[in-house]
């Protein structure tokens, strides 16, 4: 059986499913910590990642939210301000909550591993 595949139980070989992200840039403001009324904690931030040239769109970059939720990767981005340039690792999360308006969705990338590439101009 191929790697990175598995059996559907009738021994047909099945493609494993991932959700694996690799995202570089610019960190657009200062990382925020976000007490949760759980009592959890979160480290919240931007990353702005620019498209390659003629990628087909006249938009030039995306911005992706963040979420770092395990202290060691919280103590990595606690670190990092307005345009440092960082590299993650981790997972596309579909998290639901509660406002007044009803429930609400956000895509963020949940953040497992992180590291500074260069400090911004100002830092």
């Amino acid at each position: 059986m191929a790697r990175g595949a598995h059996s559907d139980g009738a021994g047909r070989a099945q493609v494993a499913d991932r959700n694996e992200v690799t995202l570089a840039g610019r960190v657009s403001a200062d990382p925020e910590e976000k007490q949760l009324p759980s009592g959890d904690t979160v480290w919240v931030f931007r990353l702005v990642v620019r498209r390659p040239e003629g990628a087909g769109s006249r938009q030039s970059v995306d911005t992706v939210d963040c979420c770092a939720w395990t202290p060691r990767v919280q103590r990595s981005v606690a670190g990092w301000r307005e345009g440092d340039q960082v590299e993650v690792r981790g997972a596309v999360r579909r998290r639901f909550f509660r406002t007044g308006a009803g429930t609400q969705s956000r895509v963020e990338v949940e953040v497992a591993s992180g590291r500074l590439r260069r400090r911004g101009a100002d830092a």
